[in-house]
């Protein structure tokens, strides 16, 4: 299966938070799109591997995705390093994106910057025709995705590229409150953390509405870039 867009985050949850309305949009102007969540998340504080392998399933259904798949790396402890490389190489030869969008570069939670650039690196490396891999016993080609784009999340990083999401808000925040064990529940007696709160559910609306603001829109997300986002001409500024 070929995908035009494939999202990579590190726990469940990191893509309906990062990019899900930008998902939404996609999927419904007609693009496939795929989501790798690197851990379980088993590390977290509230629920279970379980509990969120199925509200990543929830989550995929609600944004309409055409594959979800989890690599099993663990949570908190996985590294950039050659086994999981090739790991996650095999991953995006086997999908040959046109796009990843991937963990923030820098954020609160140290596996969002591990997650980042093992997914940077995987992306350029999965390119070099003498790194062999297999998959199903059979020998695959070397492919690197056209854009590499890294989602927002906890800290407030200034974005290099702004999607109009208007339309697709509401969408993405079915597809969080998916994950019923992480967020804001007055009735739950787990152990409040920092996104079980309702000001950090509440900032899913309206960090998006200000972002969108800036922009001239009702709504929006951002992305950063490792190398120029570059236009064929001014005019395609919106």
């Amino acid at each position: 299966m070929k995908l035009d867009i494939l999202a990579i985050g590190a726990h469940p949850d990191d893509i309906e938070l990062g990019c899900g309305a930008t998902i939404a949009k996609e999927v419904h102007n007609g693009k496939k799109v795929g989501i790798i969540d690197l851990t379980r998340g088993e590390l977290g504080t509230r629920g279970t591997a379980e509990t969120r392998k199925s509200e990543a399933e929830a989550g995929a259904k609600i944004l309409g995705v055409a594959v979800r798949e989890n690599m099993g790396f663990a949570d908190g402890f996985f590294s950039n390093d050659k086994e999981h490389q090739l790991q996650l190489i095999k991953m995006i030869r086997k999908y040959k994106p046109e796009m990843v969008l991937c963990n923030a570069i820098n954020d609160r939670h140290i596996d969002h910057g591990k997650g980042s650039q093992l997914v940077s690196d995987a992306c350029f490396l999965s390119g070099l025709m003498k790194i062999e891999t297999e998959l199903d016993g059979q020998p695959q080609e070397q492919w690197r995705p056209k854009f590499v784009y890294h989602y927002i999340q906890w800290k407030n990083i200034e974005p290099d590229v702004v999607v109009d999401v208007t339309g697709f808000i509401d969408k993405k925040i079915e597809a969080v409150l998916a994950y019923k064990t992480q967020f804001f529940d007055p009735e739950s007696e787990a152990p409040q953390t920092p996104i079980s709160s309702k000001n950090f559910t509440d900032s899913i609306n309206y960090r998006a509405r200000d972002l969108g603001r800036l922009i001239g829109t009702e709504y929006a997300e951002g992305f950063t870039v490792e190398r120029y986002a570059a236009v064929k001409s001014l005019f395609d500024l919106v």
